[in-house]
Order: structure tokens, then C-alpha cells, then sequence
């Protein structure tokens, strides 16, 4: 799934790397838009300044790990001067050993280009030609072929980061900007970017790194922060067709328990909802004998907030790593080489594990607005399944099915991957994150939440329709007929997967949220400017 970024993230052309540290939305830039990169000059002066203090080291007959030394298990063998050229070329071969399906290419180029970052903060000892391979590679499009089974997330994600250096070394398979599956060497000549023969502690430097847990996580967050706000507009437009109240949504109420993400769905939901002829038409007591809503409505902003203060603590995680230099060893500001163990990867694997269960509630209250719209038992006054001719139609039966299903899927998305550490390396690297795990399922658990989302606007559209001639709030009323477009109106049965399809594409390009937005609703209340991506 690829949800289209409706921020500035789109709109970048170029991001410089190594003079601050990458932000949210200019990884989304490089990895989502092919935005082009450039170094900063002071980061190339940087690099060249600490490849001279590893050269040195390189002279030393005192062994330094990863300069003059094997690696993990084998931090103790001394590498002879004339045998370390192999050492580097055969730890990036026997790393590149992934399994698996080909990961997305946007994840191998936010991983790339994070690699790079890291690459340019000058404490990693490699060559400036290294830095600017990098660039380069991600400037002509050649994204490294990488299979998803292979990192354990804590010494980095060594297998996805070795298949990119050794793409870098003009091995193995890469896809062309034009999507071609073609040998590393044949994409690079065409590039005109010369294979890197990598010097001591290259290859460590190109592979310790949480790269690529780091860049799911940047993404995910992306396009979390567009279903999040869908799935206010969705809330809305549940509560408005099934005759729901508005008035639990109130400032004053919401104030009385000051979580913050609470507020802005709240606020969100009394924007979607104004105007609204449907929620006026029982308001009087009179007319509307309900006391209270059942809490798949009431407590809708209450979920979706918890959800947005969990993806704000995330981005708060991700942020501190975007600033971070992962590597083993390092290179220290006084001139030390020293080892240390920053590439383990709990931090990121935490709170994409948090993220899952976040996104499996979501999805799961977001269902069960679904299933009362299709209960004549509780849609106040809607007809069964909302079909057509009752008995003869089955309407949305099956599409809530689906929706179910995703949402048992999501809850065992949701089990964590962080708790399940397994030794490896010769016990050398006993405790491990599964930060790429973890990220891995985090991805399916976003694209599921759109197609659940999308099963409740397609129904909510529906339900709205049969509320005629009431008319709906213009926010809602713009995102009906925005799924109009796509998808008819209440009648007979017809082939329902492509209007599910076609909606679920509405959802992840921001469509719907910004239907909703351009519909009426300018009070919607964001996310703190600082958190935007």
C-alpha cells in the first residue's frame, strides 16, 4: 500500500543531507517522490576528516575492532594488512543473505538514504567516495533488490543494509528507475557510477544501522496521520446516519479529561458533523428518546486519540534516531574509536509494535460502526444490510465480513515482535529487537486499516443516502459524493470488490480526509505544527 502524501513531503524537490538532521517529511520526499539528494559541504569535510584518523588506526599493529579485526564472534582475530580488502568485500557477500519476497522500494530508499545520513555525520570513517556512492545511487533511481526475511533488528538490520552495499559494489540484482530488474554492475555503468571497493571498517559502517526499521517507521507514521484524520471523518459520518448524538463531543466535556489527541478528534468530529440537517432532525427529546450512544460512537475520539497520542510518541522516538549516528564502532568528536551499542534497535521496535496494537483498535471500533449501520436493531430505522429489496438483497453483509476478518487479522498483527528476542552469532548477539519484524507487520496493519475504513465510509455513504431528503453535513455530504464517483448509490445488488477497491483508494490517497476537509470542515484541529510529516 502506498497512501499519497498530501503535505509538503510531495511538493520537495531536493533534500540536503548532513547539514542537520533528515526530517520526517523529507524522508517521505527521497523515499515516496524520488526527491533528489545533495551533501552538504561541511558533512564530505567531515567524513574526510575521520577517514583520516581510521587510516591512521589502520597502521597501528594494535588491533581495533572492525579496522583490523573480524567481527561479532570474531572481534578477536587480527586481519592481517594486505587481507583486509577481502575481509570488508566478504562481510558485505556473506551479510547479503536475504529470503524472501523483494521489499517495497520505498523502504529500500528510506533505508538508503538514513544510511547515508548517518554516513555524512562523520562518525562512521568511511571515504568521502562512499557518502557520495550513496548519493548517487539514490539519485539515478537504482534501488538494490532486498528480501524481507533476514534481519534480527539489532546489530542494524545487517541483511537489508548488506544488499544495498553490495549493490554498491556492483553485486547482485537492483531495480532501474524504471522498475527493470537488471545486475548491480550493468545499472551502475549506465549510471556511470563506479563500484565501490570498500577499505577497512567500510563495511561495518554500511551495515550497522536501524535503518530500516527507522524508515517503516517514518512511513507508517505518514500515512497513519492521514487515516487517523479519515477515521474521524468516517466516525462522523457513522454517528450522522445512524441518528447518533453530536453532544458527547462537546469542548467542555472533552476538557474534563485533558488528553490531547482526544481533543483534536473531538474537535475534528464537531467540524465533520456541523451543519448537519440529519443530526438536527432529533434533537428534540420529543423525537430522540436515546440516552447515550453505544460506545463504538461515543467513544470514538477517545480510541482515535489514544491512537494519535501513540503516534505522536512515536514520532517523538523517531525523531531522536533521525538525530542519532548508528554504528559500530564509532568515530567520537575528541578522535576515540570506540565500540558501543547503539544499533540495537528496542527503542524503533517498541514503538512500531505500540503502533500495531493502536492501528487494530482502531480498525476494530471503525468495524463495529460498520456492523450497527447493517443492524435494523440498532441503525435506528435503516433497513437490513441497507438493501435494497429485503430478503432478495444482501446489501453490505459480505463487505462487513470483510471488514471483520481484517480486523482479526490486525489483532494478531498487534502480538508484539519486540518481546521475542533470539540469540544469535554465536551467542555474541544474545538479546535482539526484531525491530524489522515488527515494522514488517506494522505495514500490513496500515494498509488493513484503510480498506476497514474504507468499508465503513462506503457503508456510511450508503446509509446517508437512505436519511433522504434530510440532507447531510456539508463535510459528510462532500465525502458521499466524492464515493459517488467511484461507487453508486443504494439499488439491487451489483458486484460490490471494485467499489470496495475503488474506495480504499479514495481512502489512501487522502482523498477522502481531504474531501472532508475542502467539504466545510477549516476549525479541524491538527497535530502541534512540529509533528506534521
Amino acid at each position: 500500500m502506498t497512501i499519497v502524501t498530501p503535505t509538503s513531503a510531495r511538493d520537495l524537490a531536493v533534500v540536503t543531507v548532513g547539514a542537520a538532521p533528515l526530517r520526517p517529511d523529507e524522508v517521505v520526499a527521497v523515499a515516496r517522490h524520488g526527491a533528489r539528494v545533495e551533501l552538504a559541504p561541511e558533512a564530505l569535510a567531515r567524513v574526510a576528516a575521520t577517514r583520516a584518523l581510521v587510516e591512521g588506526l589502520a597502521d597501528d599493529p594494535e588491533p581495533h575492532y572492525g579496522i583490523s579485526t573480524g567481527f561479532g564472534a570474531l572481534a578477536t582475530t587480527f586481519i592481517a594488512p594486505e587481507r583486509r580488502l577481502q575481509l570488508q568485500a566478504s562481510l558485505i557477500r556473506s551479510h547479503a543473505a536475504g529470503t524472501g519476497p523483494e521489499v517495497e522500494r520505498e523502504v529500500v530508499r528510506a533505508l538508503m538514504l538514513l544510511r547515508l545520513q548517518t554516513l555524512a555525520t562523520g562518525h562512521t570513517g568511511v571515504r568521502p567516495v562512499v557518502v557520495q556512492t550513496y548519493a548517487a545511487l539514490l539519485n539515478a533511481g537504482i534501488t538494490p533488490i532486498v528480501r524481507e526475511y533476514g534481519s534480527l533488528g539489532c546489530s542494524g538490520d545487517l541483511a537489508p543494509l548488506a544488499h544495498v552495499a553490495l549493490a554498491a559494489m556492483g553485486e547482485g540484482r537492483v531495480r532501474t528507475a524504471s522498475g527493470d530488474e537488471v545486475d548491480a554492475a550493468e545499472a551502475l555503468a549506465a549510471a556511470s557510477v563506479s563500484p565501490l571497493v570498500l577499505c577497512e571498517k567500510e563495511g561495518l559502517a554500511l551495515i550497522n544501522g536501524t535503518d530500516g526499521m527507522l524508515g517503516m517507521l517514518l512511513l507508517a507514521l505518514h500515512d497513519l496521520s492521514v487515516l487517523l484524520d479519515t477515521a474521524d471523518v468516517a466516525a462522523g459520518m457513522s454517528v450522522e446516519s445512524q441518528l447518533g448524538t453530536d453532544a458527547v463531543f462537546a469542548a467542555d466535556l472533552q476538557a474534563l479529561r485533558p488528553q490531547v489527541g482526544q481533543a483534536v478528534s473531538a474537535a475534528n468530529l464537531r467540524a465533520v458533523l456541523a451543519g448537519s440537517a440529519i443530526m438536527a432532525s432529533h434533537r428534540d427529546p420529543a423525537v430522540c428518546t436515546r440516552v447515550q450512544d453505544a460506545y463504538s460512537l461515543r467513544c470514538s475520539p477517545q480510541v482515535h486519540g489514544a491512537a494519535r497520542d501513540t503516534a505522536d510518541h512515536a514520532l517523538l522516538i523517531a525523531s531522536r534516531e533521525l538525530a542519532a549516528a548508528v554504528d559500530n564502532p564509532v568515530i567520537t568528536d575528541d578522535g576515540r574509536v570506540e565500540s558501543n551499542g547503539n544499533f540495537h534497535g528496542a527503542p524503533v521496535a517498541y514503538v512500531l509494535d505500540f503502533l500495531a496494537i493502536a492501528v487494530a483498535d482502531v480498525a476494530s471500533i471503525s468495524e463495529r460502526r460498520t456492523d450497527r449501520a447493517l443492524d435494523r436493531a440498532r441503525s435506528n430505522g435503516l433497513p437490513p444490510f441497507l438493501a435494497d429489496e429485503v430478503g432478495v438483497d444482501s446489501g453490505f453483509m459480505i463487505a462487513q465480513y470483510a471488514a471483520a476478518g481484517i480486523v482479526s487479522e490486525l489483532k494478531r498483527l498487534a502480538v508484539p515482535a519486540s518481546v521475542d528476542s533470539i540469540p544469535s552469532s554465536a551467542m555474541q548477539e544474545d538479546h535482539v529487537s526484531m525491530g524489522w519484524a515488527a515494522a514488517r507487520k506494522l505495514r500490513r496493519a496500515i494498509d488493513g486499516l484503510s480498506r476497514v475504513l474504507a468499508i465503513e465510509v462506503l457503508t456510511a455513504s450508503r446509509a446517508l443516502d437512505l436519511r433522504a431528503p434530510l440532507e447531510p453535513a456539508p463535510v459528510t455530504g462532500a465525502v458521499r459524493d466524492l464515493v459517488r464517483t467511484v461507487a453508486g448509490g443504494p439499488g439491487p445488488d451489483r458486484y460490490l470488490s471494485p467499489e470496495m477497491e475503488a474506495v480504499t483508494a479514495l481512502v489512501q490517497s487522502g482523498a477522502v480526509a481531504g474531501a472532508a476537509w475542502l467539504g466545510g470542515a477549516a476549525s479541524r484541529v491538527p497535530a502541534s505544527p512540529d509533528q506534521v510529516i
